[in-house]
């Protein structure tokens, strides 16, 4: 739970730092803790490139550049966190390693010090073995996450089940523009709802679903349709997703979906929650 005195013992001297006016924060606490009444999930963003956090634009990773924000004057993903943490009450982090992702190592040192901070990380850091899955469980990340885009198909899923358990396993349907970002020959039925069937049968309970179109275009939740679809098929999948979320109102909606909880980046580092 949010602990507004918390904020306002702490307004001043963030306020002079980052030219906030006043009770800007004060109004994202306070939606923040509205929908934490309400069990709506808030679960922030750590895009990590080159051991900074980006701001994601439509998946155009060329483009990404350290992120400016609202809550803190810093890229530094430590600090990052500890700015959700400490002023949102925000703990469990979605932590997407680019470089990873992009076939180079991942950021072992900075998913450890995340992990050895207490933070329940949710950790895709592009998966192409179960070796990898088993590395980020030693570290002790909460959940591994395993992407469609690293993913050579349904099979390292299975695998990966396997390796890891359906409670730590999170396999995130990744799209762009509303097309799956894989080989389509790799899997059975290549459209978004035929990959979600084919994770769930090789023993997927836990799925993001992800337009990388939607991030950090504050242009609204593209995925809502495909959720509610699963949703209505499997009411026991723990659902997540994310990427375009502008306001309380597109968090109310992915509920009302059957969304579990919402990743967010770029409106909580620009306030428009609040």
């Amino acid at each position: 739970m949010l602990d507004p005195a918390l904020f306002r013992d702490q307004a001043s001297d963030v306020d002079a730092r980052l030219g906030l006016r006043g009770g800007d924060l004060g109004g994202l606490v306070e939606e923040l803790r509205r929908l934490d009444a309400e069990r709506r999930e808030i679960i922030p963003v750590l895009d990590l490139m080159h051991g900074q956090v980006v701001r994601g634009i439509a998946g155009h990773r060329e483009s990404y550049r350290p992120v400016s924000s609202r809550l803190v004057d810093s890229a530094d993903p430590i600090t990052i966190a500890d700015t959700f943490a400490n002023r949102l009450g925000l703990k469990r982090i979605y932590l997407a390693d680019l470089d990873a992702i992009t076939d180079q190592q991942p950021d072992w040192n900075t998913i450890k010090a995340l992990a050895d901070a207490g933070y329940p990380l949710l950790v895709d850091a592009g998966l192409r073995d179960a070796a990898r899955a088993r590395k980020l469980l030693e570290l002790r990340v909460d959940s591994v996450v395993a992407g469609l885009e690293t993913l050579g198909g349904p099979d390292l899923l299975e695998e990966l089940v396997e390796a890891v358990g359906d409670k730590q396993l999170i396999f995130s349907l990744d799209m762009q523009a509303g097309r799956p970002m894989t080989d389509a020959g790799a899997w059975p039925d290549p459209t978004p709802w035929g990959i979600a069937e084919t994770a769930i049968d090789a023993g997927i309970r836990r799925i993001i679903v992800l337009d990388l179109a939607g991030v950090g275009s504050e242009g609204g939740l593209p995925t809502l349709e495909l959720c509610r679809r699963i949703r209505s098929r499997h009411a026991e999948i723990e659902l997540i997703t994310g990427g375009g979320i502008r306001n309380r109102q597109d968090i109310l909606a992915a509920a009302d979906a059957g969304v579990d909880a919402v990743l967010v980046a770029s409106a909580l580092h620009d306030g428009s929650l609040g």
